[in-house]
């Protein structure tokens, strides 16, 4: 009989870590769908395109800071927006000074 009382606490423990596990999912549930909506508000700002007055600006501002000795030969959007395909992207553009 006391065979008995262990299978049935064991049994309980297991129901209560069940529900855990059911409420822990739940909560998890809300936090993905939190995060894809944030994620899909993000994608929507990214994909703006920069005015073409803005780019003007910018292109006389670094112009003037050049001292006007810069040649702009093209301009690149870019749509991954991460520091390290930034940077990827920067080290593998560069060429050797003719």
């Amino acid at each position: 009989m006391g065979e008995t009382n262990e299978v049935s606490v064991d049994l309980q423990s297991l129901v209560k870590q069940v529900e855990a596990d059911r409420a822990a999912l739940a909560k998890l549930r809300t936090q993905v769908s939190a995060l894809e909506r944030e994620v899909a508000a993000l994608k929507k700002r990214a994909d703006v395109e920069i005015p073409e007055d803005v780019l003007l600006a910018i292109s006389a501002a670094v112009s003037a800071y050049l001292g006007n000795k810069g040649k702009i030969r093209a301009v690149h959007f870019h749509r991954h927006r991460t520091w390290a395909m930034q940077g990827r992207q920067a080290v593998q553009s560069r060429t050797s000074p003719r």
